[in-house]
């Protein structure tokens, strides 16, 4: 049985959080090859004698080298910093005209989506402690390569609306509603689940998201709208 262990980027804003990962991670490793480097070279070329010699030539200042080890990394970091507010603004954005609005609502242990102008979808995860109905988790249906708006709250304690796949999390907290955009870029499910502890069935809190062909949103709207 085939396991998924890396996370897909079935969204842009994963797609900027993907980049902006692996400038971070590519920046990482080579300031670590670097350091490994130095430190092979200073092993090669000062090996360790086993008798005394003489000590090498002291000196007590070097400011060029001293003003380079400080201005090159702080310059580095500034880059770096200059990367991830640019990716985190973007992820941030909320398109003022979406083309469509779900209000979204966690409670103890399910997720009611209402769609702007219709339908409401809603439903209780299965629950194995408490007996809870058999019906599979709630769809949050979404249209491919059109900007969503989620606008999300609790109501009752703080839950958190995660979709590993989307690269994404945010926590729903009671009393406040938190909005965002979501421009899913690939068909098909993607699990969701709720990722603050919660209560006893917090480890079944689960959720669906099927991104489907704006003609096939449009169709399963008027559908729903029907029930």
């Amino acid at each position: 049985m085939h396991v998924q262990t890396w996370p897909l980027t079935a969204t842009k804003q994963a797609s900027v959080l993907a980049n902006d990962w692996f400038i971070f991670a590519g920046s990482g490793l080579a300031v670590a090859l670097l350091v490994w480097g130095l430190i092979g070279f200073a092993l090669a070329r000062w090996p360790r004698r086993s008798r005394p010699s003489n000590d090498p030539p002291q000196f007590r200042n070097n400011y060029p080298l001293e003003i380079a080890w400080t201005a090159v990394p702080f310059a580095f970091v500034c880059i770096l910093f200059f990367y991830g507010y640019r990716a985190e603004a973007s992820v941030d954005a909320v398109d003022p005209h979406p083309d469509v609005i779900v209000h979204v609502n966690a409670y103890r242990w399910g997720w009611q989506f209402r769609y702007e102008g219709g339908p409401l979808v809603a439903g209780a995860t299965h629950s194995p402690i408490i007996g809870s109905n058999d019906a599979p988790p709630p769809e949050l249906v979404l249209p491919l390569n059109e900007t969503t708006r989620i606008d999300l709250t609790s109501s009752d304690v703080t839950h958190s609306f995660w979709v590993p796949d989307f690269l994404f999390k945010r926590d729903a907290i009671p009393g406040q509603v938190s909005s965002f955009d979501l421009s899913p870029d690939r068909l098909g499910s993607f699990p969701g689940r709720c990722a603050q502890f919660c209560g006893l069935d917090h480890a079944f809190m689960t959720f669906l998201v099927r991104v489907v062909t704006p003609a096939q949103f449009a169709a399963w709207r008027r559908t729903a709208d029907a029930r």
